[in-house]
């Protein structure tokens, strides 16, 4: 029978879809790309704001008119989504077969052959299970490099965020778990494992009483033909020193860290429930650069929260300037129903969130056009993603570049390079995020 999975939202979603897709694998279903042939089809959902919930809600509304024109028998909802509105879902879309939880995605098999047979069977269960899948996870990244979601859940509670309510209290999983995914990522391939939980840097404070992060990070960089390891996610007041060394001294993960803060006012970071100052901030940036001087720092940050000021504005715009971070990303805010933030006071106007959002960003170009320019003239390793048709180019990261949310190295060489492959250029010319190139061979 051929299944087709639409994964949506982060990625560790796609971490659940590709789970999914091994379980299956191993059931003996088979897989396609077209909607038109498949069989099955899965949606794996995300609703963490406005635009992906209704992401979400067109994709599922698409997907069931092939139960019409198609060959497709079973339409599930899987992942947050349908952990959040089954009811909503099952009463507005009732060509949905099935829904299956953020905590129960290792029942995939049984809920489709329970719907084939006839029986209602949605798995729909509690957030605080840790779901442990043994099956060989079905890569759909290219292969070179794959997400290693490392947690489940979180316990911060921010005042503008459901996933608590829809991912859990965290739960690591175990090290061992983990060094063996890893182990089997590798094997198949993947040069880059990217860290990846709603946050990093708690991991293992639930199961081993202490943050095991940097242990973590020590036992996979001692996987043989694994190149890079990249920390995605990582809540600023929760780094410390062992994890910063970590970094600095373990040869194969990327000076980069990921590091969501979100604002830079004190009163927006205190409605938002989040745990740092703005000095606070201001002085673990400072400690990173310190040690590790050519850390790449991205971030995220929200415009617009209930209440913000233009005073609140400027003070966030102040920081982004004088921080400089190498990447740097501008959401405007969704309210949440269910949310504290949702039910907040001086909610701001659309336009206003937009126009700030703006500013943002037309300032970090500034920065990320002088940092580019820095580069030049400097050689650094490249990881190759393919080739650029009809050209003596190649397209590839540098360490300062996750995939999907990062700029690109343009590397020019007639020499002919695999996917994967880990090279040195020498960087020649510079634009926004993207830098140019050529192969230094050695």
């Amino acid at each position: 029978m051929k299944v087709m999975f639409v994964s949506l939202g982060c990625d560790k979603n796609l971490v659940d879809t590709e789970n999914m897709l091994g379980i299956l694998n191993d059931r003996g279903f088979t897989f396609t790309d077209d909607e038109m042939e498949a069989e099955v089809i899965a949606v794996n959902t995300c609703c963490f704001i406005h635009d992906a919930k209704q992401e979400s809600i067109n994709t599922i509304l698409e997907m069931a008119e092939h139960k019409k024109d198609g060959k497709c028998k079973i339409l599930i909802v899987t992942g947050c989504l349908a952990h959040r509105y089954q009811d909503e879902i099952t009463k507005e879309i009732p060509e949905v077969d099935a829904f299956i939880g953020t905590s129960s995605y290792d029942k995939i098999a049984d809920v489709i052959e329970a719907v084939l047979d006839g029986r209602t069977y949605n798995s729909i269960e509690d957030t605080d299970r840790l779901p442990l899948v043994r099956s060989k996870r079905v890569v759909t990244t290219g292969g070179y490099y794959e997400y290693l979601k490392i947690a489940e859940g979180c316990d911060k509670h921010c005042t503008y965020c459901i996933i608590p309510k829809i991912r859990g209290n965290y739960r690591s999983y175990p090290m061992d778990y983990l060094v063996e995914q890893a182990e089997a990522l590798v094997a198949n391939g993947a040069k880059e494992l990217i860290l990846v939980a709603q946050e990093t840097t708690v991991y293992g404070t639930d199961i081993y009483g202490k943050k095991a992060l940097p242990e973590l990070l020590h036992k996979l960089g001692q996987i043989e033909d694994l190149k890079w390891i990249r920390i995605l996610y990582c809540y600023p007041e929760e780094i410390n020193d062992e994890l910063i060394q970590a970094i600095k001294n373990e040869p194969k993960v990327c000076h980069y860290l990921d590091m969501p803060i979100q604002h830079a006012s004190d009163a927006i970071l205190k409605r938002m429930g989040r745990r740092t100052s703005r000095q606070e901030l201001i002085d673990i940036i400072t400690k990173l650069r310190k040690e590790i001087p050519d850390i790449a720092l991205r971030t995220t940050l929200i415009t617009g929260f209930p209440g913000e000021t233009k005073q609140d504005h400027e003070q966030m715009m102040e920081f982004v300037d004088s921080m400089e971070f190498d990447r740097l990303g501008v959401f405007t805010y969704s309210p949440e129903e269910g949310t504290p933030a949702a039910e907040m006071d001086n909610q701001i106007d659309e336009e206003v969130k937009e126009q700030w959002r703006d500013e943002v960003m037309e300032l970090q170009q500034e920065v990320s056009l002088d940092k580019s320019a820095d580069m030049v003239g400097k050689t650094i390793e490249v990881m190759i993603e393919g080739k650029i048709s009809d050209d003596e180019a190649y397209v590839g990261r540098s360490y300062k570049d996750a995939p999907n949310v990062d700029g690109f190295v343009f590397v020019n060489t007639t020499v002919n390079l695999m996917s994967g492959a880990i090279v040195r250029v020498e960087i020649t010319g510079a634009m926004e995020y993207d830098l140019i190139g050529s192969l230094v061979e050695d």
